[in-house]
């Protein structure tokens, strides 16, 4: 069996669910408690502690190792259980997993219920994953497989998922642009400290830990840089509980620790205090939530300059403020209000430009993302290694369009690679530093007609800081004429303009709210009611 075939399996078994009135992202957490179980079964790691460990004499304060799964709670002891006592023992269950057993244990089943009413769907459920091949999943990967039953979980529009779901794809080109790098004496590699303050499932942690998988001897790595890299180098925080639980079960099929309080993904919200717990970052990978957050307001943290209802500026002023370490890098997912947002939103991009290199800025295809009509773009930055140099870091911002005149992108047209490409040709495919002449070089090649088109038809554009101060800090920069927009037979879908046109107001309600702080009528930090 293919891991899409199990894939497939699993997610079909939502069927059973259907009378009980369970909701794919409820199912999704459901499968998740039963299949942590199983997996401990199959892996061999129900217990996790060596026969040592279980009887060698403690030290003084020491605690015992708790096992991973306690007895009587484990996969078989579910499974043996009658049809009639089943559904009541396995609510015991998850409450009794909640607050006993490993760190990664007691983060799947934090506050953990079942949804399921009837014992016969519970036994249905136990019997048909207990019959599946498992050992032809952990061949192939048990990381992929769980991937694989989120993406269709984001997929679908009533899950409400897909904001925590960054298309693979975007996510392993702004890794591989970034170049994350694990610590290593052998070759005085300093290492990365990786975070993504709004980690939704993870993705983005276990893309940059294939990556240097992939790039990188990390099975050699000696003791000492071996922990540096499982504990120290991959942290992230997400504010709902559910989504967390879900990162954290992705972290730990990908063979990422997650068996100490500082290590994985954090509960929390990173626009307070809370996110002070988080380390400080070389390199940052984020897309935060599209959006407002209902019953939100301006973020609690008392480390920042400026305070906005809108969580997207909040997002990319902590990250450029408080949380990149000096030389640091960041490549982040934002959406086209960040660009062009007045008042508070063109401080805080002066600001980001001031103190950090904005040097580039991706504007991405719409339809890539689950939530519709969404415009989005890559923000790739760093902070100068010089702690007092915080002024005028940005010099140019060199824009690549990959929107204009691109496919409506969803189910019937997948983004893939391959669309990537010429990007990879107008800036490289190293953003940690900016190779200049090759982009002019780019732009020229246009410009001289040595391919069809001209120079304002290139998707490459830099403009100079002069230039953007001009436009009053907006970043919204684009020049290529939309055929597809102005075509009234390739119009976008209802719920693509409903979104965009909510998008706009959601803009003029801000700036209507700046005038109100200017003329007294109004507190900066009051929350916008839209």
């Amino acid at each position: 069996m293919s891991t899409q075939d199990l894939i497939n399996k699993l997610w079909n078994l939502c069927n059973l669910l259907r009378d009980d009135g369970i909701t794919y992202h409820e199912y999704l957490n459901e499968l998740t408690y039963l299949i942590f179980l199983k997996m401990a079964e199959e892996t061999d790691t129900e217990d996790g502690r060596t026969e040592h460990e279980k009887t060698r004499k403690l030290k003084d304060g020491e605690k015992r190792k708790e096992p991973n799964i306690p007895e009587g709670y484990r996969w078989k002891n579910l499974k043996g259980y009658n049809n009639v006592s089943r559904l009541d023992e396995y609510k015991k269950l998850l409450i009794h997993l909640g607050s006993n057993g490993t760190v990664i244990t007691k983060a799947i089943y934090a506050n953990a219920t079942t949804v399921i009413r009837k014992p016969t769907t519970l036994e249905k459920l136990v019997t048909q994953i207990d019959k599946l091949d498992w050992y032809s999943a952990k061949a192939e990967g048990l990381g992929d497989m769980y991937e694989g039953l989120l993406e269709i979980n984001a997929s679908e529009k009533k899950s409400g998922a897909g904001q925590y779901f960054t298309p693979r794809v975007l996510i392993e080109i702004m890794v591989e642009l970034m170049k994350p790098t694990p610590k290593d004496k052998r070759n005085k590699q300093a290492g990365d400290v990786i975070v993504d303050p709004t980690a939704g499932t993870g993705g983005f942690l276990i893309a940059a830990h294939q990556y240097m998988e992939d790039n990188f001897d990390v099975a050699g790595l000696d003791e000492e840089d071996y922990d540096n890299y499982q504990h120290k180098t991959f942290h992230g925080m997400e504010l709902v509980s559910d989504t967390r639980r879900l990162a954290m079960m992705n972290l730990m099929l990908h063979d990422l620790a997650i068996d100490d309080e500082s290590a994985g993904v954090l509960f929390g919200d990173t626009l307070s205090n809370e996110g002070k717990t988080l380390p400080k970052a070389s390199l940052i990978l984020a897309n935060p939530p599209f959006g407002t957050k209902q019953g939100g307001g301006v973020p609690t943290r008392d480390d920042l300059v400026h305070y906005t209802s809108n969580k997207q500026l909040a997002f990319l002023h902590t990250m450029y403020h408080s949380m990149l370490k000096p030389g640091g890098r960041a490549a982040v997912v934002l959406p086209d209000n960040v660009l062009f947002e007045g008042s508070t939103g063109r401080k805080i991009r002066n600001d980001l430009m001031e103190k950090s290199n904005l040097h580039t800025i991706l504007r991405l295809p719409t339809g890539i993302f689950y939530a519709a009509g969404v415009k989005t773009n890559v923000l790739f930055f760093e902070k100068p290694t010089d702690i007092t140099k915080d002024k005028g870091n940005t010099k140019k911002v060199w824009v690549y369009d990959l929107r204009a005149n691109m496919p409506q992108f969803g189910k019937r047209t997948v983004l893939t690679k391959a669309h990537f490409d010429e990007f990879y040709q107008a800036v490289g495919s190293d953003l940690t530093q900016v190779d200049e002449a090759k982009r002019q070089a780019f732009i020229d090649k246009h410009k001289d007609g040595s391919e069809v088109g001209d120079v304002d038809t290139c998707r490459l554009r830099c403009f100079t800081r002069e230039e953007i101060t001009a436009k009053d800090d907006s970043l919204d920069l684009a020049w290529i004429r939309d055929d597809s927009i102005e075509d009234a037979a390739n119009l976008p879908e209802p719920d693509v303009l409903i979104n965009e046109a909510i998008e706009e107001l959601a803009g003029a309600i801000t700036d209507l709210q700046s005038i109100l702080v200017e003329l007294d009528a109004a507190e900066e930090t009051d929350e916008v009611i839209a």
